[in-house]
């Protein structure tokens, strides 16, 4: 019997297409579909007429004539939220961009609000100072009001533990849906580079992510071949990067890929994977990139550090990216590579993922309200604790804080 009415706001919708929400949101509504009772979202910007479907996975579908992305995301999700709130016991919202409607929702409705963070958005470096001003307010007001939020990296976790006192619940992303694919003689002919051994980097192609040190580290390794794959024509930064490169015969700069098999192909035979996010949480990339047991090198901020437990390379510049890559054997490489599989098994699987979520779901439908941190206390938590808040995977239980 299902036991409650969820809401899924925020995402483009499913069928997933686009990114990591919704590809979460896709994997959330397959394996919890004879649980809970779920309503998707979608935008009408995404999927045409001719392709909506008013089901999948179980989940009722509900397009709104808007993006969800950009400044169209806070009225998309506005109307979300508002829709909502007339049938869903559990409003799942993922992301911030609408957080200024939560305490309305929590003043004068009885629905339970769940909100995942998803990394510190208004720190990207995209965004103008008003636009950053406003997303942290609504940072605020979603955390302050939500009767539950979602981390999906301890840092952020750390984050919202210090700056707003409330402990926020780990919840990751699953990886386990991407399978290592054996070229074809068709694919050598579509891509001559899989004969050769190459890094791979998939991403959007703007600043935070770190995509001029990568390529300025790679055009100093004539002998080390990169393939990135990205929307360079999205903005000025992509287009001006990808002009100063194309000629150099050890990069190839591919534009975004969205069939699941060339992708996997791509990743799956590389001997490398280059990961330069320097902002948000538990990036899907990167740990469908551990899944497919691809040793990593990262940039070294806490959140990568923390999603692939210190095991992989880190660097901060072009130089320590460049020595990384000639000093690093082919063996440890192979060895990296078995630890980040071992981590994303681990703890990367779409139905531990789902099950943290009907956990949590239930929790707030029975409690209603997340824990409150006191102030100036310190706290030492016990093996217990940490297996609550989804930090089992810890081996001190030391404070849990990030250190500043």
């Amino acid at each position: 019997m299902k036991t409650s009415k969820v809401a899924i706001i925020g995402t483009a919708g499913i069928p997933a297409k686009y990114g990591g929400f919704e590809t979460m949101a896709e994997h959330l509504t397959k394996e919890l579909q004879n649980e809970v009772d779920i309503t998707v979202y979608c935008s009408g910007k995404n999927y045409p007429e001719s392709e909506r479907i008013s089901e999948h996975n179980g989940a009722r579908l509900v397009y709104l004539p808007l993006s969800a992305n950009g400044i169209q995301s806070i009225i998309y999700d506005t109307i979300s939220i508002l829709h909502a709130i007339f049938f869903a016991d559990v409003l799942l919202v993922l992301g911030v961009s609408a957080g200024f409607m939560l305490p309305l929702v929590r003043l004068f409705t009885n629905r339970k609000i769940i909100t995942s963070i998803d990394g510190l958005e208004w720190k990207r470096n995209k965004w103008s100072k008003m636009a950053r001003w406003f997303l942290w307010a609504s940072e605020w007001c979603a955390v302050k009001a939500s009767h539950a939020n979602i981390a999906d990296n301890e840092s952020i976790q750390d984050y919202t533990a210090m700056r707003y006192g409330k402990l926020s619940t780990i919840i990751e992303y699953g990886a386990d849906h991407v399978k290592p694919v054996a070229p074809q003689a068709a694919d050598y002919e579509k891509y001559p580079f899989l004969s050769k051994a190459y890094a791979v980097k998939v991403c959007r192609i703007e600043p935070e992510n770190n995509i001029h040190v990568v390529l300025e580290a790679f055009s100093g390794l004539p002998g080390h071949h990169l393939v990135m794959v990205g929307n360079w024509n999205a903005s000025e930064y992509g287009r001006k990067l990808r002009q100063q490169y194309n000629s150099y015969s050890n990069m190839i700069l591919l534009d975004p890929i969205y069939n699941q098999h060339d992708i996997d192909m791509l990743r799956s035979n590389a001997v490398l994977y280059i990961h330069g996010h320097s902002a948000g949480g538990t990036n899907p990339s990167l740990v469908e990139a551990m899944h497919l047991q691809l040793p990593v090198m990262a940039w070294g901020v806490n959140y990568n550090r923390t999603t692939t437990e210190g095991a992989a390379r880190y660097f901060k510049n072009a130089e320590e990216l460049r020595n990384h890559i000639r000093s690093t054997r082919v063996k440890e490489l192979k060895q990296l590579g078995a630890v980040m599989a071992e981590i994303a098994h681990r703890r990367y699987r779409w139905s531990v993922i789902a099950n943290k979520y009907l956990h949590l779901i239930q929790a707030v439908g029975k409690k209603g309200v997340a824990k409150e941190l006191q102030p100036g206390v310190s706290r030492v938590l016990s093996q217990k604790e940490l297996s609550g808040i989804g930090l089992s995977h810890l081996q001190s239980t030391s404070l849990f804080f990030e250190k500043r």
